[in-house]
């Protein structure tokens, strides 16, 4: 009987994850034992700075500041498994390290959670909002430019902590790791005594990041039996359409702190992405589409599209 090792951050989000590949695993290959080992990563322990500081405090390459130490394991043979937020994981890898799989995705939508209803267009002016991500900051403030937005640091908990102590109007997260999470979309939910609407923000409106909802899988690039038992697991229309969008970043040379939505679908072997990109010194965004039945072509035309 064979052990198949998984390391995953510490997170409750991350634990969730890497529960939902541990079920994977075990209908996948049932006479295997799972391991998982919990590794706390750099980003989990400077919860001091913004996020998009973070890489320049610890000298780690950008989103790497939630993988570096699960690759530090993967590399001492320690795990045979990292378990991502594929939107947390770095577009270029080190050659000794691959991304070989995804399980099915989760919605792939931001969420403005405030204490009352009705979206972004219900924000009193200059109202206060709280996110980590440059990129759902720049769309904010090009939505409405009398918001205030502000970074917010930790994990979901933390953060609708955060919102229900006073410290921000609202907030900003992902709809795949609050639904991963059990929070309710679209109706009132109580947390800390506090009332709190989590209200998604359609795709093709507030693009979301490249990857987001996807659990990714990293192996090291030499280990065939960590290949082959991702490729049991893995959800394929997902992972061509992570992949196609990652691609797409890659060829903008796009990090966690680029300010770019991207986001796709795919119907019978067609791929449709689309993009925003915004300047960084501020401005109106480029938007592209792009269509075709290879992810990378698609990604390519994309990336032309706003060359």
């Amino acid at each position: 009987m064979k052990t198949i090792r998984i390391g995953t951050r510490g997170s409750d989000l991350a634990l969730v994850q890497a529960a939902a590949t541990e079920r994977a695993l075990v209908h996948a290959f049932p006479d295997e034992l799972i391991r998982r080992q919990v590794i706390r990563t750099t980003g989990d322990r400077r919860t001091d700075v913004a996020l998009s500081e973070v890489a320049k405090v610890e000298g780690v390459l950008d989103k790497g500041v939630f993988t570096k130490e699960l690759e530090i394991a993967l590399l001492a043979n320690e795990v045979d498994i990292a378990v991502h937020s594929l939107k947390d994981v770095p577009t270029v890898v080190d050659p000794a390290f691959e991304i070989v799989g995804t399980l099915k995705r989760a919605p792939v939508r931001d969420v403005l959670v405030m204490r009352s209803g009705g979206g972004i267009d219900a924000l009193a002016q200059g109202s206060t909002v709280g996110t980590s991500s440059v990129r759902r900051a720049k769309q904010l403030l090009w939505l409405r430019p009398d918001l205030k937005v502000i970074d917010i640091r930790g994990n979901v908990p933390t953060r609708l902590r955060k919102l229900v102590d006073g410290g921000y109007d609202a907030i900003m997260l992902a709809e795949a790791g609050l639904t991963r999470l059990g929070y309710p979309m679209g109706v009132p939910c109580t947390v800390a005594g506090q009332p709190l609407h989590f209200v998604p923000l359609a795709e093709n409106e507030f693009f979301p990041a490249a990857g987001q909802g996807a659990i990714g899988f990293e192996i090291r690039a030499d280990d065939d039996a960590a290949r082959t038992w991702v490729a049991a697991i893995c959800h394929q229309e997902t992972f061509v359409r992570a992949r196609a969008e990652r691609e797409f970043l890659r060829l903008i040379d796009g990090g966690c702190h680029t300010p770019v939505g991207v986001f796709s679908s795919l119907e019978n072997g067609r791929l449709d992405m689309a993009a925003r990109l915004f300047p960084d010194e501020g401005g109106d965004p480029q938007t592209a589409k792009a269509s075709g039945s290879d992810p990378f072509e698609v990604a390519r035309e994309l990336y032309e599209s706003l060359a």
